[in-house]
């Protein structure tokens, strides 16, 4: 038999998900973001159950392979465009669109010789300092894309925030005015909004908006889940107490004496660990729920197992189901308590973690 780790992928949260984001987003189309495996939930699983989307953003051309290879028709953006000239040849096979954010990457266009047009997004650092061409040398990079008979004169634009998820931030309103500014008179679809913005700036809707985190019903504002913004979590851990162990006042439990037991009690374990991405920096406290109710995890977690105080858990038996996260525990709180987002935490699930499809 496998292992009890289960992440069960909830369906229908993830279209009601993409409808909630259609209403907050008005006119604008949604270019539903897959990457990094659709956050951790399957990427052609999430492609294919976001069928509505109007286009898909992806990190690199190695996800458009795979959602075309799904039969995925939309539109799909590579976010971090071309890496190499030899690049192009795939974006032309495939039918996906370029972000562009460096002159090396107009080289490679101007120097290719397939007459077919290359769809292309403008991308401006606006303030992130990442990617992008900075405020006074945009316009000229456009200048040099539209020069190219091989450039599809569409030519869209886009920014990142840096700190979107904080409402009523100085540095956003400065990059909203910055792109504004940029772009007054550049024709051109616009998108500037990832999930926080599309909840907190509605201001930077432009036409598309950019959604990660929501689509699976996650949120990044912090003391905030994506349950209170109206989203619901697409993705549920869970797994099996597979002992239980009396033991003595004064002893240890796990790796580096990290927790004692106050007094003679009950410990569980949980066929769960970082093996199977369930974050090593979770500390003692961390909740699980155990027949629906909560129980903190005691010491370190391991690679295959966790261990949980049973104090207020007596009846608790062999085999009862223990949810690590999910719709009635907030994978925030887990991220919060691990000092991290709750993104990184469902991107994190490891192969070894057995993948069921909920139509819910």
């Amino acid at each position: 038999m496998s292992r009890a780790t289960c992440a069960t992928i909830h369906l229908g949260a993830l279209r009601d998900n993409l409808q909630r984001l259609r209403e907050l987003a008005g006119d604008a189309r949604v270019m539903a973001v897959v990457k990094a495996d659709g956050y951790g939930h399957g990427l052609e699983r999430v492609a294919r159950v976001l069928d509505r989307a109007d286009a898909f953003g992806v990190a690199c051309i190695a996800d458009g392979q795979r959602l075309r290879a799904a039969g995925i028709r939309q539109r799909i953006v590579v976010l971090s465009g071309i890496d190499e000239a030899a690049d192009i040849a795939e974006m032309h096979r495939l039918g996906l669109e370029s972000a562009i954010h460096h002159d090396s990457q107009i080289d490679w266009i101007a120097a290719d010789r397939d007459p077919r047009l290359l769809k292309v997004w403008l991308k401006i650092d606006s303030g992130m300092h990442r990617l992008g061409f900075a405020p006074v040398l945009a316009s000229a990079a456009r200048e040099r894309l539209l020069a190219l008979p091989n450039v599809d004169r569409d030519i869209g634009v886009m920014t990142h925030f840096a700190n979107s998820d904080v409402f009523g931030d100085a540095q956003t309103a400065a990059q909203i005015a910055c792109f504004d500014s940029i772009t007054a008179d550049m024709p051109g679809a616009r998108t500037l909004s990832n999930s926080a913005a599309v909840l907190g700036w509605p201001q930077a809707r432009g036409q598309w908006i950019r959604p990660g985190g929501l689509l699976y019903g996650i949120s990044v504002v912090a003391g905030k889940c994506g349950g209170d913004f109206g989203f619901r979590p697409a993705m549920s851990l869970s797994s099996k107490l597979v002992a239980i162990n009396r033991i003595s006042k004064g002893e240890p439990i796990g790796y580096a004496a990290a927790w004692t037991c106050p007094e003679d009690m009950d410990i569980g374990v949980v066929q769960i660990g970082y093996g199977d991405g369930y974050p090593r920096s979770a500390e003692s406290g961390t909740p699980v729920l155990i027949n629906g109710r909560r129980a903190p995890i005691v010491g370190r977690v391991s690679m295959d197992l966790i261990t949980v105080d049973l104090r207020e858990h007596g009846d608790a038996k062999v085999g009862d189901p223990v949810i690590l996260w999910g719709q009635e525990l907030p994978v925030e709180e887990i991220a919060e308590r691990c000092a991290t987002i709750g993104y990184e935490i469902v991107c994190g699930m490891t192969r070894r973690v057995r993948f069921v499809e909920d139509q819910n």
